[in-house]
């Protein structure tokens, strides 16, 4: 599989979106390696209204259009913690249940820590679906 990624600065309001191609490899890499607490530094010590974003890289796969996204804050305790978006398709009954189309869902999870963050973006990111979908159905 291959991925798209986008890019949200605090400190900018327009999204960064990449458009080169990563593997799966270099999406966890770019994730695990982006300078979350810089930034999150940046906006607790920039006027409120020069933040636009909380630190958030978003994955795309280019061959399903599922996407996985990780939004960095502080908790109370001044430590590093996700919340974590997942966009799939999900089978929706209109018309009382006669018909039955494909549409997107996102679903979010909050108060993740760093690693558990990762593990969930590398199951995202080797195609184990079916571990992100328990994930966010609980």
């Amino acid at each position: 599989m291959t991925y798209k990624y986008s890019i949200y600065f605090p400190d900018k309001e327009k999204i960064a979106y990449k458009n080169e191609v990563l593997s799966a490899n270099e999406a966890f890499d770019i994730a695990r390696n982006h300078a979350w607490k810089e930034y999150l530094v940046l906006t607790e010590n920039s006027d409120i209204n020069s933040i636009y974003y909380n630190p958030s890289l978003d994955f795309t796969c280019i061959e399903n259009g599922k996407s996985f996204g990780l939004t960095a804050d502080f908790n109370k305790n001044k430590e590093i913690e996700f919340s974590l978006w997942y966009k799939r398709p999900q089978k929706a009954k209109l018309l009382f249940g006669l018909l039955v189309k494909e549409k997107m869902v996102l679903d979010d999870i909050w108060s993740i820590d760093f690693e558990n963050s990762l593990n969930h973006l590398q199951h995202f990111v080797s195609g184990n679906y079916s571990v992100l979908e328990e994930l966010f159905q609980k």
